[in-house]
Order: structure tokens, then sequence, then C-alpha cells
């Protein structure tokens, strides 16, 4: 199972930085309504989102955020670590076509729990449409 793992806590250092980008199409935001439940016409109906302040469909802002979770679960700290909590701000619309890079920073090491806290970004180009901190549990390194 070693190979499965991700950085161990002793492994993680301030400053360590990991990131994930997609292009978001169509498919993603009809497919995250269906598993999500989240219907809202802002993201599937034309004529509705078109007179909002959007001036068009969006896509839902934890389809973004859920790149984040990306992050964290696949690459660092990676598979193993287990998430405690997850703060976000939305700053600005992401729509299809858009490419969203996610950003995942250590910020701090907390030893006596083996916990990290991380600066979590999303952007569209330099623009940042999500900032947001997130505390993860880390495993130790076996001995």
């Amino acid at each position: 199972m070693h190979e499965l793992h991700g950085f161990y806590f002793e492994e993680l250092t301030v400053g360590q930085t990991d990131v994930y980008g997609k292009t978001i199409t169509d498919a993603d935001i009809l497919m995250f309504a269906g598993v999500s439940g989240d219907t809202n016409p802002v993201h599937l109906n034309h004529e509705f989102a078109t007179p909002t302040m959007f001036e068009g469909r969006i896509a839902h802002g934890m389809l973004s955020a859920s790149f984040i979770s990306t992050v964290i679960g696949t690459k660092m700290p990676g598979p193993g670590c287990i998430y405690v909590g997850q703060n976000l701000r939305f700053k600005a619309p992401v729509k299809a076509g858009d490419t969203v890079m996610a950003r995942v920073t250590v910020e701090e090491l907390l030893p006596a729990k083996r916990m990290a806290k991380l600066k979590t970004i999303c952007y569209v180009g330099d623009k940042i449409v999500i900032d947001g901190d997130a505390t993860v549990m880390v495993p130790a390194k076996p001995e």
C-alpha cells in the first residue's frame, strides 16, 4: 500500500505547492448538476442566465472548488490525508471554456496534531475566482 500513499507529514514543508488544471465543458456543468442535484437555471438555462449580472450561464462554484480537493486528495498531501475543513470565497464566475487552475500551498504545519493548514486558490488566467484555506490531517511516516 506504500505506493498508493501521498506525502507523509514529515515530508511536507511550508511553501510546498501543487496544482491541477481543467478546462470546464458544458458536459462538466451538466454532469455536476446531475450528481449534485443543483439545477439552478443560472447554470443550465441560457435564456434565464443571459439577463443576469453574469450575462450567460456560469459553472457551479463548487465544481471549480472540487479541483482543490483533487490537488489535496491526489497530489499534495495526496492519498491518505483527511480533509478537516475548508473555507471558500467565490470571487468571479467561471464559464464553459474557461480553464480553472487550482493551487494548494502549505502555509503552516501543526506537528502535535499532524495537521497542515493550506492556502487554496483557483484561477482563470491571472484572475482569482476562488480564494480560501483548508486544514487537513496528514498521516505520519511509518517507522
